[in-house]
């Protein structure tokens, strides 16, 4: 992966950079599911958190849980949520807008002083789609999606994860893993607009890679 890619994958659809990870432990919350897609979401989560030598934790001291994750059948059902809309404003516009573009799945961020991730806020709306791709590959990709700030297109064309050859699997991609294990090193800051940190980040991969 060139230093192109990189800025690729954190530059915006309007062109601003913006590249940033996790300021604090992930003390993750999941709605809606059985608890054996619990334990499949919690174990992708814990996967993910560990490739990025970040940390988990029961609670966060501000929020409670800082990642929730919802699955639902309906967007209308997020209405329903007691206090959702007190961490969500315009939760009602929001829903009509997820609505009319019949859209499955939303990510919202919540970034502290230094602009580094506190929350993030998943819904996904089990429809056909949805609901044909296993909970393993499901839970991994939006984990992977949550765990740095990437661009808006960055997933657009190709997934971040690949399929293993002769097996009904998938991983992360190596060179995706690579990109938040350099996010996660701790001489780069949490949070960066400039667009010179992809050569950061890639200067990290390189380093990393010649150990």
């Amino acid at each position: 992966m060139t230093p192109d890619d990189i800025e690729a994958l954190f530059t915006r659809a309007d062109g601003t950079f913006t590249c940033a990870r996790w300021g604090r432990p992930i003390a993750p919350i999941v709605f809606g599911v059985d608890d054996a897609t619990l334990e499949i979401v919690k174990g992708a989560i814990e996967a993910v958190v560990t490739l990025a030598n970040h940390q988990m934790t029961e609670t966060d001291p501000e929020l409670g849980a800082n990642l929730m994750i919802f699955f639902f059948l309906d967007w209308d059902e997020l209405i329903e949520l007691p206090d959702l809309d007190r961490l969500i404003p315009d939760l009602g516009p929001l829903v009509e807008t997820l609505k009319a573009n019949d859209a499955n799945q939303y990510r919202i961020f919540r970034f502290d002083a230094a602009g580094a991730i506190k929350a993030s806020f998943v819904f996904l709306r089990m429809d056909e789609n949805l609901s044909a791709v296993p909970a393993e590959t499901l839970a991994l990709s939006q984990i992977v999606q949550t765990i740095v700030l990437w661009s808006d297109t960055a997933f657009r064309a190709t997934s971040p994860l690949a399929k293993v050859p002769d097996k009904d699997t998938v991983i992360l991609r190596p060179d995706i893993a690579n990109v938040i294990r350099a996010a996660y090193d701790p001489v780069l800051p949490p949070m960066s607009q400039d667009a010179s940190h992809a050569l950061r980040l890639f200067a990290r991969i390189q380093s990393s890679q010649n150990q």
